[in-house]
């Protein structure tokens, strides 16, 4: 009865917010404070039961590649899908797609959950699998410093009950696989990905940029040198244009990328090892006789194929016949291989540059970003709250740039105007990049979720 009352008025305050023009997470904010429990029983019905994603950067895509991956195998997923990984945002996903008795049509939850908003999550639900991706200064006015972050990280793991991922390649990350394996010896099976060591300096770490001399560049810290690690569980051997060379169990596979961006490509090393892992350990013994998925690694790589970038990550749009890119950029690493993924030329550039909450008030990682790729073509317009900020910083990298605005639609419309015939491409922040998409929505075609 508790859950029929909860979807009902979920369900309702969702009519009434879409009404109203806004509220997505708003459902699960009324039904957080009137039935705390809603989430624990509606998930804890799960035959594959629920997978956490976590970390620093990455996770919308990820998860998507997790999700889509793991329904190539005939499993019904519950997830997140708008990318709102608070617990109320989780809520009301589970809201929206529960039936009126409060039951959600699905055989296992993936779910991304925002780093700090995790703590009230698995307080409530266990994870039973769990992936962090990494620790990166992103955000450093929420959490002070990226050891907060990783403590948080690491709570997560302690909460996960059968499987955790690690990115071997992120220090911290790593000592909390290292962490997890010593305290929960063979309850948790833990699992690495990682690169090999040619893309070692494509891919920095957080070290790379604040304890070496430059990006790519081996810290020193007494581990075992990189050239005789064993493999990981999942490895990205090689890349190229849309394409990628993966190493699984001793076994190497090439295969073609509809994925944008460098970074993407290495989270895909990640969502394989994760699904590697849930196949393998099937349906929980209580999960009411759910059919048990399996894949060969060839099968898992040729779904790899086949699926597109998340909102904003990567996302290509047609605006007035030309394509349009969206490239989301959160941090020094993100960015660097942002501009390192798409050539310049040929291309009109615009970058928004907001600093709310969700982007993180504190800008001045910017200045940890090599702009002298941009140097040759310029960058056409400058926009957001720190507009000014980014034009100062382009600017002592040489870099050209025509036009400053800090209102973003304003700037998107003058943007068009002036690249009319030319391919466009705009590097973002979180919040630019949703009010970006909403304007462009009223332009072109633009999915409302991924």
């Amino acid at each position: 009865m508790r859950d029929v009352l909860s979807a009902v008025v979920g369900k309702t305050v969702r009519q009434v917010a879409r009404l109203r023009g806004g509220g997505s997470a708003l459902p699960g904010l009324v039904i957080e404070k009137l039935d705390p429990g809603f989430l624990g029983r509606v998930l804890g019905r799960l035959p594959y039961g629920v997978v956490a994603v976590s970390g620093t950067n990455g996770k919308t895509t990820t998860t998507k590649m997790v999700v889509e991956l793991l329904e190539a195998r005939g499993l019904r997923v519950f997830t997140n899908r708008t990318g709102s990984n608070f617990s109320r945002g989780v809520v009301a996903a589970a809201i929206q797609e529960s039936d009126a008795r409060g039951r959600l049509d699905a055989d296992i939850a993936v779910l991304e959950l925002d780093e700090a908003h995790a703590m009230y999550f698995i307080d409530r639900v266990p994870p039973r699998f769990t992936l962090l991706l990494n620790v990166l200064r992103d955000q450093l006015d929420r959490f002070g410093e990226i050891d907060t972050t990783a403590k948080l990280l690491q709570r997560i793991a302690d909460a996960t009950t059968e499987g955790l991922v690690v990115n071997r390649e992120d220090r911290l990350i790593a000592a909390i696989g290292e962490l997890t394996r010593a305290r929960a010896g063979d309850r948790v099976d833990v699992r690495e990905f990682g690169l090999s060591n040619a893309l070692l300096a494509t891919f920095p770490s957080d070290d790379d940029f604040h304890l070496s001399a430059e990006p790519g560049v081996t810290v020193e810290t007494g581990e075992e040198p990189r050239d005789v690690r064993p493999a990981a569980d999942v490895m990205l051997l090689e890349i190229g244009d849309h394409e990628a060379r993966f190493g699984i169990d001793g076994e190497e596979h090439r295969t073609t990328l509809k994925l944008e961006g460098l970074y993407n490509t290495f989270n895909a090393a990640a969502a394989l090892a994760l699904v590697r892992q849930i196949l393998e350990a099937g349906p929980l013994a209580s999960g009411g006789g759910a059919a048990r998925a399996a894949a060969t690694n060839a099968e898992l790589i040729e779904a790899l194929a086949q699926i597109r970038p998340a909102f904003g990550r990567g996302e290509q749009l047609v605006l007035d016949g030309e394509p349009l890119e969206l490239v989301l950029v959160k941090n020094p690493a993100g960015f660097r291989l942002g501009l390192a993924s798409f050539a310049a030329d040929g291309v009109a550039a615009m970058i928004g540059i907001n600093d709310q909450y969700a982007d993180g008030r504190d800008m001045s990682w910017l200045w940890d970003v090599d702009f002298t790729s941009l140097s040759a073509a310029g960058v056409d317009t400058v926009a957001g709250t720190r507009a000014w900020d980014m034009a100062l910083r382009l600017e002592h990298d040489d870099v050209a740039v025509g036009h400053v605005e800090e209102d973003l639609r304003r700037a998107l419309s003058a943007f068009r105007e002036r690249t009319v015939g030319r391919p466009r491409r705009i590097y973002c922040t979180y919040t630019a990049m949703l009010e970006l998409r909403r304007a462009l929505a009223d332009l072109t075609d633009v999915e409302d979720v991924w």
